[in-house]
This record gives C-alpha cells, structure tokens and sequence, in this order.
C-alpha cells in the first residue's frame, strides 16, 4: 500500500466516479484511487444526452449495454433533432452517420446539385430521420445494428481492438441518454469493486506543498488525506484547480451567450407514449430547451441569456413550452460556468468534467469532455512527479478539444436564419467569432466543408457535422460545387435512392425504443432475481 501511486479524486458524480472506474480498469498495478464524496452536495439529476464514443468507454471497462443501460434507465440517441432553429422552422436531425461518397464527393454536395428543391437534405442523405420519425431503435431485435459495417468491429472479442477516441476510424451509430445520478452510482460500485476508496467527508482546507502543488487535503471527519495525484472534479466550483491553486478561468461570453438553465424532470410513460431515439432541441425566445428521454422520464431544460431574460420568466417560457405535464415539477435554476480554465492540469492537480470547462449543453458534449480527459491523462500519466513535457501536451490536448467545440457550437447561432427575438439577433450582432471560423465561414459560403476546412484540432466533431448544421441552419451555398458539372449523375442518382429504400425498410423493419429496451429491463430482472 505504502508503494503504491496515490490519486485522490475530490469529487463524486458522473466526472468522479467515470474516472475512478476507468483507472481502476486500465491501470491495474501500483496505483490506489481514493473518491472524496461530499455527503451534502446533491445532483440535479435531470438526464444527461452523449456522444456515440462513449460505447468505446465501456467497452474498455468491459460492459455490455445489458450491463448497464437497464440500471441507469438509459435509452439510445441516434440523432439531435433541431426544432425552429431557422427562419422556416423546419427540424432537422443531426445523426451519427457519415455522408456517403461518390466520385470523391459527399452526397450533401450532390444533393445540393441534385435534390435541393425536392427532399430536405437530412432526409435524402441519411437512413437516421427515418428510424426518428418512427421512435426505432437502432438495434434489431437479435442484437444487430442498423449500421451493418460497426457490427464486426464492435461485436469481435479481440482485446486489441481500438477502445480509444483517436484511434476508432468507424462512426458508431449512436449514442445514450441516462440518468446522470444512476450512472454515477453504478460507477462507483464498479470502482469499489475493483479497490477504489470511497470517503464519504467534506473537504475544509487544500494544504499546499513547498512547490506550489497539493500535499494533503484536510477533511472534516477523516483528517489529512494525502496524495501523489489530485483529481479535481468538483464542477463549477474548481475547489482545487481555481480556489487552491489560483488557476484562471477563460470566459466564452464572447462567442456563446448563453449563461443560465432551468431544469425539470418530466414524467412520462413509455409504454403508452413510445420513447424518442433522439435528443430535442428546441429554440425559443431567448436560447434554446433540451429535451432527454430515458426508460422512466424526461429529462428537460431550458439553457438561456440571463442578458434577455430573468430566471423566472425563463421557468415561465419553459413551463408554457412543456405544457400541463410540467404542472407537477419543481425547477432547477442553474448558473453556467462557460469557457475553460488557461490549463486543466496544474503541479500534481488535473481538473476532469466541470471543473476543468464546460460549454453550453448544445452538442452533449459534457460526457464527452469527462472521456477525453480521462483517456488523455492516462496516455500523459506520470510515474511519480508530473513532467512538464508531458502536463504542456496534456494541456494542449484539452484546450484544443474544448475550443473547438467552442467553435463547432458558435457556428450554430451565427450561421442560423433565426432573427425573431432581441437575443436571435444578437447572436448575429453581439457574437465575437474565433478568426479562424470567420474565415471558414467565408469559405463555406460557396461550398460545404470538408475535412481539410474546418477546425484540425481533435475535437469529436466530423466535416459531416458541420455539413449538417450549415444546411439545416439556413446557411446553405448558392450553387453546387462546379466540378459536379462534368461528371454523370447516374452514380450519385442510384445512391440517393438505395438511402430512400433503405430508410423505409429499417422504419419498418427496426423494432420499437421501447420494445428494445424493455427487453434488456426483462433480461436483467431475470439475471437479479436468479
């Protein structure tokens, strides 16, 4: 024990336990994971929406959806659907899929040439609307994805195979929704089991070392706790990597405005209303209202500008959206930390989910930021004294990943054609653009981006998501890409429509959400009461 490498993790939650459970799993020598858990610090608990990456997270803790999913009441998200976001007010989905190619070029630049009056762009270039509209899950009943070329990969049991962000080269399908609190739970009994501490205390003092690092924290029933690497998940508050450790945060104010939410748990009732396989966002007067499904509930919220609206004409505007089912339901005033601090890894001390950035919940990117954290500090960690070297590219790695989500979630107010309330038009007024996508910006004016165009920082968004936004957003090319005019459409014809039949065939073919998921509730009943 008195060997063995120290990680005190301050902070439990989803960001705490997410990373407990992951080191315990890959780091399986010389290391002891203590959580320090305050016992007076609840969560809101309202849902939580994901990238489709994270199914690589449990795979390399080596659980199966069966495992897990029915415990946290999850569900599946094969898209975001955008609602009123455009002057037409047309929805538009956001999919985990990949534009098919033909003669080099994507299918959104021949349906511009092709079908731009005809079919909207989502519809034509991929199966996802479809399986949305008709609340299909993305898996058949025997197992099988939707997306037949993830199936080999994913369901081979070579030990080998990628498990992490950067080296994965499929688009898995889908992602989750969850119940954040039940997630937690269900990592930190994983993590348990395999060794990690768990103290269950309020830290009073951050005692610092002679060169500036953490040396112990001091808590209120377990004295000084010790350690040789602080995790700082404490959310907003930074209690060790901005309060101890004076490190400063940047602000996006300047490019998102939103600052503010009002959360509420709906209920809901799958068996009679079906579950959406898709994260709604809705745009109202003054930002937008997240809406998360689960086996159980509803999981909702208004994100906002407290510069266009107070807290309590906010939960007014959110009640009235919801309608009588919200009649019930307390709210949750939340205030939003938005922007990153100038280093996540400070000394001994890295800062994991909250505490380390957050930008507004637009993309599901929360979760995301917590399993790029995660997998960057195992690929930099240290043997005892942190390098330099390595907490600089550290460093980088998540800079450049926030920012450019930074970018990627900017780009949805400017180029919307929203211009109805003083906060839509501010975002086309008010808005401070990073240079690089103002420049971008200019580009895809005339032809949609590629993998060469948008940002090259990893940040988990694809040329095809940025495809996906412009077009739905309003903020479409005048014309098709010239070279299209010298070669034949036939191709890209047949292409369109093996989309259209295969659309229709897995919209009726595809089992229900809630068939799907009741199945696994059923499996896991069984497995506990056996």
């Amino acid at each position: 024990m008195e060997n063995r490498f120290r990680v005190v993790i301050v902070g439990g939650g989803s960001a705490g336990w997410m990373a407990a459970a992951y080191l315990s799993k890959v780091l399986e020598r010389g290391i002891q994971v203590t959580v320090v858990e305050s016992p007076n610090i609840g969560r809101i608990g309202v849902g939580e929406a994901t990238f489709s990456t994270l199914h690589l997270f449990f795979e390399s803790l080596g659980l199966r959806e069966e495992d897990w999913m029915p415990a946290c009441n999850a569900s599946y998200k094969v898209a975001i659907k955008f609602v009123d976001w455009n002057a037409e007010r047309r929805h538009f989905y956001h999919p985990f899929q990949r534009l098919e190619i033909v003669h080099g070029r994507s299918m959104a630049d021949w349906w511009l040439k092709l079908q731009r009056n005809d079919v909207p762009f989502d519809y034509a270039c991929f199966t996802s609307p479809a399986i949305c509209d008709a609340h299909r899950s993305p898996r058949f009943m025997d197992g099988r994805t939707y997306d037949s070329t993830v199936d080999e990969h994913f369901a081979s049991d070579d030990s080998d195979k990628a498990v992490l962000l950067g080296d994965l080269k499929l688009q898995y399908p889908y992602g989750y929704h969850f119940d954040a609190g039940l997630l937690a739970k269900f990592m930190a009994e994983y993590a348990k089991e395999r060794g990690v501490r768990q103290i269950h205390d309020d830290v009073l003092k951050v005692n610092l070392a002679e060169d500036g690092g953490i040396r112990s924290l001091e808590t209120k029933e377990h004295g000084q706790i010790e350690g040789d690497l602080f995790i700082d998940c404490t959310g907003f508050r930074g209690l060790l990597i901005n309060e101890a450790l004076k490190e400063p945060f940047i602000s996006f104010s300047d490019s998102l405005l939103c600052d503010r939410a009002v959360a509420m748990q709906v209920p809901s009732d799958a068996r009679a209303e079906g579950i959406n396989p898709y994260t709604t966002a809705t745009a109202l007067s003054a930002g937008w209202v997240w809406n998360i499904p689960l086996f159980h509930r509803i999981g909702t919220g208004y994100v906002y500008s407290s510069a266009f609206l107070s807290p309590e004409s906010a939960e007014l505007e959110l009640r009235e959206h919801l309608g009588p089912r919200s009649e019930q339901c307390s709210a949750s005033h939340i205030r939003m930390r938005v922007g990153r601090n100038r280093n996540s890894w400070v000394k001994n001390c890295v800062a994991i989910g909250l505490s380390s950035g957050f930008v507004e919940p637009l993309e599901s990117t929360g979760i995301f930021f917590i399993q790029h954290g995660i997998e960057q500090l195992v690929n930099y960690f240290p043997r005892k004294a942190p390098m330099p070297e390595s907490v600089a590219a550290y460093n980088k790695s998540v800079a450049d990943c926030i920012d450019g989500v930074r970018e990627f979630l900017t780009l949805h107010y400017v180029a919307s054609t929203r211009n109805d309330t003083a906060f839509w038009k501010a975002t086309k007024t008010d808005i401070k653009m990073p240079a690089d996508l103002a420049e971008r910006m200019k580009l895809w004016k005339t032809r949609l981006p590629t993998a060469t165009t948008i940002n090259p920082n990893y940040h988990g968004f694809e040329a095809y998501s940025y495809c996906v936004m412009l077009l739905g957003l309003g903020s479409v090319p005048e014309s098709s890409l010239p070279v299209l005019d010298h070669i034949g459409d036939g191709r890209a014809l047949e292409a369109l429509e093996a989309i259209r039949k295969r659309s229709e065939f897995l919209a009726s073919n595809l089992p229900s959400v809630y068939e799907y998921l009741s199945r696994q509730h059923d499996v896991m009943a069984a497995t506990v009461s056996a």
